[in-house]
């Protein structure tokens, strides 16, 4: 399915104040809209909008994002790589990219974005937002801004507000691309030494020791002293993301992510979790370090109407891009529920 844009030609103000003038959206849709038949899938820090590339075994049929009975839409985020108004996107002031230039966004404003796409497909109301770590920071905001437009709410590895942990551990991945000379420079190449870093210290969270020793175990060479896998499994990882991303968008969105609190503005986290009115489904992985199941127990206390299920996993946060049939037969029972 080919990526689509929309151009909202209109200034978008943003939380902090500042204006864009006019942004781009990217995103894909699968299957065809018919009336009350909308999944809308926020997606993580620096995936895409093409679900079916990075969550396998999803857009299927008879998996809960089937396309022959939803009309399925993913959004790439504002300040991203793929398409949507970004670091690398031109300034209309300059006539030049924004590169560090570009302003600080939340992920309020992601979402309003999303619904600016929402409208514009003459979407005005979803039958389920689903989100994972970020991309569910997202399906909170959208479930708390537009209430009447969601009809249920699906949180994945996902919190009310981003805790010390997490913020921590992304603040050490900017200090990576800030001790790399080039970042600062106008130029789309510019941090990548860093970011390549930084993407091998996020993923360490992502996956944690469970998963590491089991996927890169030393099983053919008992005596090996140097070129360990897991040491070239990191190198790998960086050079990977190098290839596809920018620093200045990553730079980016981990301070997004970083500003993630459902409470500001609602009198505090709990207060504002009490005001969701849609059927929610919380899922936590077993092995998650990034936002261990506690986080989702407190989802599951503050939210009225609220499930709770823990998958059982080795592979950390991203047990939910790996385990994709024990999140099938948790997420599809819920979405087709009448």
């Amino acid at each position: 399915m080919p990526v689509r844009y929309y151009k909202y030609d209109r200034p978008f103000k943003l939380e902090n104040g500042e204006t864009l003038d006019g942004i781009t959206i990217a995103y894909h849709t699968y299957g065809k809209l018919r009336g009350d038949n909308v999944v809308w899938v926020c997606h993580a820090l620096t995936a895409n909008s093409n679900v079916e590339e990075w969550w396998p075994h999803t857009v299927e049929a008879d998996r809960f994002l089937d396309p022959a009975r939803w009309f399925v839409v993913c959004a790439n985020v504002l300040g991203s790589h793929y398409g949507t108004t970004g670091p690398l996107s031109v300034d209309p002031a300059t006539g030049e990219p924004y590169y560090g230039l570009f302003p600080f966004i939340t992920v309020r404003d992601m979402v309003r974005a999303h619904m600016l796409l929402a409208e514009h497909l003459g979407i005005s109301r979803i039958h389920a937002v689903i989100g994972s770590s970020i991309g569910g920071f997202q399906a909170l905001e959208m479930a708390m801004l537009y209430p009447e437009a969601t009809g249920r709410l699906i949180l994945i590895a996902t919190s009310a507000r981003s805790q010390p942990w997490s913020i921590a551990l992304n603040e050490s991945q900017r200090m990576s691309i800030e001790s790399d000379e080039s970042y600062g420079r106008p130029d789309p190449d510019a941090g990548k030494g860093g970011m390549r870093v930084a993407r091998s210290l996020g993923l360490l969270s992502y996956r944690g020791s469970p998963a590491y020793n089991l996927t890169q175990q030393e099983n053919d060479n008992y005596y090996k002293l140097v070129g360990f896998r897991a040491a070239s499994y990191q190198q790998y990882q960086g050079d990977k993301l190098c290839r596809r991303f920018n620093a200045y968008s990553y730079y980016r969105l981990t301070q997004a992510f970083d500003s993630h609190n459902v409470g500001r503005y609602r009198g505090g986290v709990e207060s504002a979790l009490g005001q969701i009115g849609c059927r929610t489904m919380i899922v936590g992985i077993s092995s998650d370090i990034l936002f261990p199941v506690a986080e989702q127990i407190f989802l599951y206390r503050h939210i009225p109407n609220a499930e709770l299920r823990l998958l059982s996993s080795e592979f950390g946060h991203d047990g939910f891009l790996v385990e994709y049939d024990k999140l099938n037969a948790i997420l599809k029972p819920f979405i087709d529920k009448q």
